[in-house]
């Protein structure tokens, strides 16, 4: 349980605990050449009680980032939702953390390896992860973490994201409902080519779906991997909910989102084009194509 009550002192750093960097998870490489980017698996980790995620830190956090890496609203939301009509919770970043218990909200701070404490956690977690990714999906790119702080009963609305992801649940827990990404009937083409061309990373979850994927109850000490856009949304459980998410990119990444890009310019054009994936001859002139034609723009901005 994380009380909401924040005294005035902090903790200095001289007070952070020193820990064995390959303490910090616990993982199955069974499980990750299995798993990794095609099905979510749970891992286990020690960061409970690390010092980083004291809500005195955290609120040292909000005061430190710029504005736009701080997102925050009320909590009490339905899983599908348009997020321009997220409604805000009328409190500062800092008061947000203050109240978290009574206040109803929920809140992630982005991008928090600007912050050198949080870039060397951030470090860590990925070595140990990384000599079990790279032959999968090889080249680590892109590391960037994010803290989660939500009232009991928040909901995070249905969505996808771009990163390879695994959320390390600190304090509290929640529900975690994640559907398949690879079926098209749940996520379309479209749906992807609205998402990488940035036209918003919420959807419409459609009730004839309530009995697919998967669901997972996720406590303290627990993590869960989220392949690439493989919808899902959250509810937090009935405490203050702590979460630590750490993220990276991969070279077959960019290239996905810029055939998804060139699928939604070809398609606004009035054209249908393949889906991506379905000709890899198609896939890699457009590939091509798209790498030449940003060089080409990069230098003109540069100019």
């Amino acid at each position: 349980m994380v009380s909401s009550t924040i005294s005035n002192s902090t903790k200095s750093s001289t007070e952070l605990k020193v820990h064995d960097p390959q303490d910090l998870l616990a993982l199955n490489p069974v499980e990750f050449e299995k798993h990794f980017a095609r099905e979510p698996f749970l891992i286990d980790h020690s960061l409970s009680d690390h010092p980083l995620f004291d809500l005195n830190r955290i609120v040292e956090l909000t005061k430190s980032l710029p504005e736009e890496c701080i997102e925050y609203n009320a909590g009490n939301l339905p899983v599908s939702l348009d997020p321009e009509l997220t409604p805000r919770n009328g409190l500062s970043p800092e008061e947000t953390v203050r109240r978290i218990e009574e206040c109803q909200s929920w809140m992630v701070l982005k991008y928090v390896e600007r912050d050198p404490a949080y870039k060397e956690l951030l470090d860590e977690c990925l070595s140990l992860i990384e000599p079990y990714t790279d032959p999968i999906a090889p080249g680590m790119t892109q590391p960037q973490a994010f803290v989660f702080v939500t009232s009991p009963g928040s909901v995070t609305p249905y969505h996808i994201d771009p990163e390879h992801n695994f959320l390390l649940q600190v304090q509290g827990s929640k529900q975690i409902r994640m559907l398949d990404g690879r079926n098209k009937e749940i996520v379309s083409e479209t749906d992807l080519e609205h998402f990488y061309s940035d036209q918003g990373r919420n959807l419409k979850f459609k009730s004839e779906h309530e009995q697919t994927g998967w669901t997972f109850d996720l406590q303290a000490g627990k993590g869960l991997h989220f392949p690439v856009t493989y919808p899902h949304w959250v509810k937090n459980g009935d405490s203050v909910s702590i979460s630590f998410s750490i993220t990276f990119r991969t070279p077959d990444l960019d290239r996905r989102r810029a055939l998804y890009q060139v699928n939604n310019s070809l398609r606004q054009k009035g054209m249908s084009p393949s889906p991506v994936g379905q000709n890899r001859l198609r896939d890699s002139i457009y590939y091509n194509g798209f790498r030449v034609l940003r060089k080409i723009r990069s230098k003109k901005a540069s100019t």
